[in-house]
């Protein structure tokens, strides 16, 4: 339950803030003693990214940063949620600690301190670095202790200042589509036994980075970041929500983008029984303690989601269960994701209820046309729509009693989209990557008015 709720209905010390992600901003890639990255590697491969675009430079935040921390004390955040490139502070991967990297990090993480910011830090955000990619990457078992070596690394420097922690983003998303469908770093298409090997080690860092964070910072707060498939009740019977709970959860088919996998062995210390039952013949080795390491107790869920998809009754009670279709010119982002802002009151509601944890909405946001119009300005009044939906969603979460901690927009600033590369805007602040230039749209002075007033004005 929620404790000390404001007059907005958003508790007090809410975390408002805005994320981001290492390669998608920091560029200088080859600067700073930093090492390769299966980002870099995949920007190389010809018609791997939309218009054969990098991170090379990207938001150049590297460089800029000073700048785009005194744009975030501008708009008012309360928190900052960065990640750290592994190979800027370990060029290899494992062994040489790259001082000029960790100095970057320091300064970062002083000038948001500094600023009123509390820095939220993200350990994994996909920048893997390549030479341990060469070495089997995450379908090495080394990998676990490379992952917690490098965790150990950055608390032991960054701990006295950085409270709140994530072991991994979205480990849905790294693991199949740059695995599986090949779409993302590194690139590979492997088949579903060496899926679920890698999805394995991949729990067992997450365990034993989260013994490394307990064992440098004794007031750490850590969580990690999954994205969230939200399943919505057709109607408002109790049958109907227990329907959507039921989906949300279920593991139906050997597809890869599911919940409960990818979060019940790390929070409750188990595979769904559901999934052993689809992937019985190709289940990875797990050792003897395995999946005590993972299920390491954390403090927080963090959340990713932006949309969601009404279900149905199963035919027969087998099967998946049928998503219902949008009504035609139902409002969709330029992603093509359709907007369903009650998505933000069911996912954070179903998750608390599983897991008993506090859920913090680690990103939301949406895509869209954004350009500066001939007055300096940024005009984005869909975005701002979009969000003040999303949030009235929240407020009633948690009017309802959800223990949400906080909010982070998608994305502080326009960025390298991945394999979209820049081609979608995300932020609330608009980059000329021609010049660099920052411009605060209008989405970015709506949030910072709800920022101050704490959602009372939604």
């Amino acid at each position: 339950m929620t404790k000390s709720v404001s007059q907005g209905s958003f508790p007090e010390n809410f975390a408002w803030g805005a994320a981001t992600a290492s390669y998608q901003i920091e560029g200088a890639v080859a600067e700073g003693g930093r090492g390769l990255s299966v980002w870099d590697m995949l920007c190389r491969k010809p018609g791997a990214i939309w218009g054969g675009q990098t991170g090379d430079v990207a938001c150049d935040h590297y460089h800029r940063w000073s700048e785009d921390v005194a744009l975030m004390k501008q708009m008012g955040l309360k928190a900052y949620r960065m990640s750290v490139c592994w190979p800027r502070v370990i060029p290899g991967g494992v062994g040489r600690v790259n001082e000029e990297g960790l100095a970057f990090y320091d300064r970062l993480v002083d000038g948001l301190l500094e600023a009123g910011v509390q820095p939220w830090l993200t350990l994994f955000h996909w920048d893997y670095p390549h030479e341990l990619f060469c070495r089997g990457g995450w379908l090495n078992r080394d990998s676990i202790d490379w992952f917690a070596d490098y965790t150990q690394v950055i608390v032991e420097r960054l701990g006295d200042r950085v409270k709140n922690w994530m072991t991994f983003n979205e480990p849905q998303m790294f693991l199949a589509l740059g695995h599986v469908a090949g779409t993302h770093a590194p690139g590979m298409k492997y088949a579903d036994a060496e899926m679920l090997r890698l999805c394995h080690h991949v729990y067992c860092a997450h365990g034993k980075a989260v013994q490394a964070i307990r064992a440098s910072s004794s007031d750490a707060s850590v969580g990690f970041a999954p994205a969230v498939f939200v399943k919505i009740p057709p109607g408002d019977a109790a049958g109907d929500i227990e329907l959507a709970r039921e989906a949300m959860f279920a593991v139906t088919n050997r597809g890869h983008f599911n919940n409960a996998f990818y979060m019940d062995p790390v929070l409750l210390g188990k595979y769904p029984e559901d999934h052993l039952q689809q992937f019985h013949d190709v289940l990875p080795p797990i050792q003897e303690g395995d999946m005590e390491l993972m299920c390491q107790p954390i403090d927080f869920l963090g959340a990713n989601i932006y949309g969601g998809t009404t279900v149905e009754p199963r035919v027969n009670g087998l099967g998946d269960y049928p998503e219902r279709k949008e009504a035609q010119g139902h409002p969709i982002t330029m992603m093509g994701w359709h907007t369903v802002p009650e998505s933000l009151y069911w996912g954070p509601r179903f998750l608390a209820e599983r897991y008993k944890l506090p859920v913090v909405i680690t990103e939301n946001g949406m895509s869209g046309h954004d350009w500066v119009t001939p007055d300096g300005c940024v005009h984005d009044p869909y975005r701002i729509e979009f969000t003040r939906q999303y949030l009235g969603a929240l407020k009633r979460a948690v009017r309802d009693g959800i223990d949400v901690r906080g909010y982070f927009h998608w994305s502080l600033m326009d960025n390298f989209e991945w394999a979209e590369g820049y081609k979608q805007r995300f932020g609330l602040i608009h980059v000329d990557y021609s010049n660099q230039k920052r411009t605060l749209k209008d989405s970015a002075h709506w949030y910072a008015q709800v920022i101050r007033e704490n959602g009372s004005n939604l």
